[in-house]
């Protein structure tokens, strides 16, 4: 089942290279998750979670911000998928990621 979501992004890292003669290349971004959401114990607050996508040429669509990163994150629009795994479990899937485009000023 796909969805559309705001969220907030905190940060982006771009891994590519090889170990042991495999090789690798993904971008990680991680997402605010509310924690309250949760279905075990108490919680309560905002953490972030990684999600991969696509290979480190999509850090470069987002390099623009590499020196002007806001402390506060970035608003996204973000596209997930849910796909059902193993033992009815199911995994959120990161499709897509932009920035939120920006409120003007009344």
């Amino acid at each position: 089942m796909k969805f559309q979501s705001n969220a907030v992004l905190h940060g982006i890292k771009s891994s590519k290279g090889e170990i042991e003669g495999r090789g690798f290349d993904s971008t990680t971004f991680h997402l605010s998750v509310d924690i309250a959401d949760s279905n075990s114990g108490e919680a309560m607050g905002v953490v972030t979670r990684p999600f991969k996508l696509g290979t480190s040429e999509e850090y470069k669509k987002w390099q623009n911000y590499k020196n002007t990163w806001p402390a506060t994150g970035v608003p996204v629009v973000c596209e997930f998928d849910i796909v059902a795994g193993a033992e009815q479990a199911s995994k959120l899937v990161l499709l897509s990621i932009k920035p939120a485009p920006t409120q003007k000023a009344a």
